[in-house]
């Protein structure tokens, strides 16, 4: 059994102990927050990526993404081709009353359409206000941080070493055509001079 008051003794130099430490209040509006490179904020949209397979609306557990599309024709890409129809975007909105920052819809989107933006200032007085549409989503989007950089030996990305082995080998072939006509050039220049 201890001593009586020994609580109280520690509460006391507890209190004590922190009533001469400074005290640091952050001064917020007109003080920004430091936050983590990675700070779940809101979702941004990058429109271009959103092909409207629907996934991230699925895949929601609160139901507060909102996306309405239309059928477009596409027309044949070479001739006698087949027209194909494909997804056009009306409306994206996420409702974040609802949302509850789970980040299952940005795993999900196979297509990198949805981000984490660190922004966090989008309060609003009436909460029916919180359903943000695909423009103000797309605001969102050039705030979105860099992701971290490769680790030194990592190995390079393959969809990156496809488009640079297919690169070099379009450049290879377009060398390999400006010297054909080069030295078609110099040989029609020798002929002309022989004669």
């Amino acid at each position: 059994m201890g001593i009586p008051g020994s609580g109280l003794a520690k509460g006391l130099a507890v209190t004590l102990r922190t009533m001469t430490r400074k005290a640091h209040t952050a001064q917020y509006p007109d003080v920004q927050p430091e936050l983590p490179p990675r700070t779940r904020g809101v979702i941004g949209l990058f429109e271009e990526n959103c092909t409207v397979c629907m996934l991230c609306a699925r895949e929601c557990p609160d139901w507060c993404i909102y996306i309405d599309s239309h059928k477009e024709t596409v027309p044949p890409a070479a001739p006698g081709g087949r027209e194909r129809s494909r997804n056009v975007l009306d409306r994206f909105a996420i409702d974040f009353a609802l949302c509850m920052y789970c980040g299952i819809c940005i795993e999900v989107c196979p297509f990198d359409a949805l981000f984490w933006s660190p922004e966090f200032e989008y309060a609003e007085e009436d909460i029916r206000d919180l359903t943000h549409e695909r423009d103000k989503l797309r605001e969102w989007m050039w705030t979105v941080p860099a992701p971290p950089a490769l680790d030194p030996g990592a190995e390079e990305p393959k969809e990156i070493a496809a488009a640079r082995k297919a690169a070099d080998k379009i450049a290879a072939a377009e060398a390999a055509q400006a010297a054909q006509a080069t030295g078609t050039d110099t040989d029609s220049g020798r002929d002309g001079a022989a004669s």
